[in-house]
């Protein structure tokens, strides 16, 4: 599915991959006001896509490496660090087998949007963000508020338990970025709460600095949005009633 999607995403205006190449930075305000100045760190971003917030992160100064399983969005990634004229690394790899492609560790690890969704293990994610920072070293990370995932995709009514627990099953057809695309997929999710998320992260041994949770999204990728102001997409009818999106700091001890 995701070497599928690439290809569709790549033309897509909602990646604009144009717009990067010319200079845009695809990052937006809810993980660059954690990130801060990340000039001259070692940063590993966890599915990373084709890469587009990587070579971003890249151009705010930081040393980066990028991984992701699908091998078409890496193959283009490491396109895109050449058309750009950025310095990156990438790996193809389950997030699960990072240890066994990677012995190198970080000074921030970093992933944003649409990613945990698609992990059964938070424990086993959380322990491999642990085991990828240098002592001292943050982990950042922006995504999509698990309240979010609890309806259908019109957002006219509760689909789905806030405390899933089972994996979702769906028969999906285009893509967020085009909805219309002609690909077809039976996917797999599960919805993740945020006391799973957090607890995992405090029990690999991190430590929570920050956490905030926004009532806008910073992609128009969900059905029924409206851009109230720029670059932030609240829900038609439900405007500044629910929350979109969250974003931690965690620290490692040490350092």
């Amino acid at each position: 599915m995701w070497n599928d999607r690439t290809e569709v995403h790549l033309n897509t205006p909602f990646y604009d991959v144009a717009g990067f190449l010319s200079g845009n930075n695809t990052l937006k305000d809810p993980e660059l006001s954690l990130l801060g100045d990340i000039a001259g760190k070692s940063l590993l971003h966890l599915q990373c896509h084709f890469g587009l917030d990587t070579l971003s992160l890249a151009r705010l100064g930081a040393a980066v490496t990028g991984l992701d399983f699908s091998e078409r969005a890496i193959a283009e990634a490491e396109t895109l660090a050449l058309k750009a004229g950025l310095q990156a690394r990438f790996i193809c790899a389950n997030v699960y087998d990072w240890s066994r492609h990677d012995n190198t560790t970080y000074d921030l690890v970093f992933s944003s949007y649409g990613t945990i969704g698609w992990l059964p293990d938070i424990e086993a994610w959380a322990q491999v963000i642990s085991a990828a920072l240098n002592p001292g070293g943050r982990f950042i990370f922006a995504e999509f508020h698990p309240v979010v995932w609890m309806f259908d995709d019109k957002f006219r009514e509760i689909q789905f338990s806030y405390f899933q627990r089972e994996a979702i099953v769906e028969e999906v057809s285009g893509t967020y970025a085009d909805p219309k695309a002609a690909i077809q997929h039976t996917t797999v999710s599960w919805n993740h709460s945020l006391d799973q998320v957090i607890m995992a992260l405090l029990r690999s041994g991190l430590q929570l600095r920050s956490f905030r949770e926004y009532d806008y999204s910073p992609y128009d990728c969900f059905s029924g949005l409206r851009e109230l102001a720029p670059g932030k997409f609240q829900l038609s009818g439900l405007e500044g009633k629910l929350p979109m999106v969250y974003a931690l700091e965690a620290v490692k001890p040490g350092g």
